[in-house]
């Protein structure tokens, strides 16, 4: 009964659609939790994120408005 609730309240397993079971949440199975580890470990899953330029990786870190700068004064 409670696997029919699961799957009336949009609450099924990302891989196979299956309702989730609160053991292996967000999945249904031990199969389908591995089947996503494995997604991630090879790649076929990615976070998305900017490249830094060839310039940013060489030279000092910029000083924020406010911070302390190397002459110990303030900077502006």
């Amino acid at each position: 009964m409670q696997a029919k609730a699961d799957a009336q309240d949009g609450k099924t397993c990302p891989i196979c659609g299956a309702p989730r079971s609160e053991k292996y949440r967000p999945f249904c199975s031990r199969r389908c939790a591995d089947v996503d580890l494995n997604r991630w470990l090879s790649g076929r899953y990615a976070v998305p994120a900017i490249e830094a330029d060839d310039a940013d990786l060489g030279g000092p870190p910029d000083t924020a408005i406010g911070e302390v700068g190397t002459d110990g004064g303030r900077s502006e």
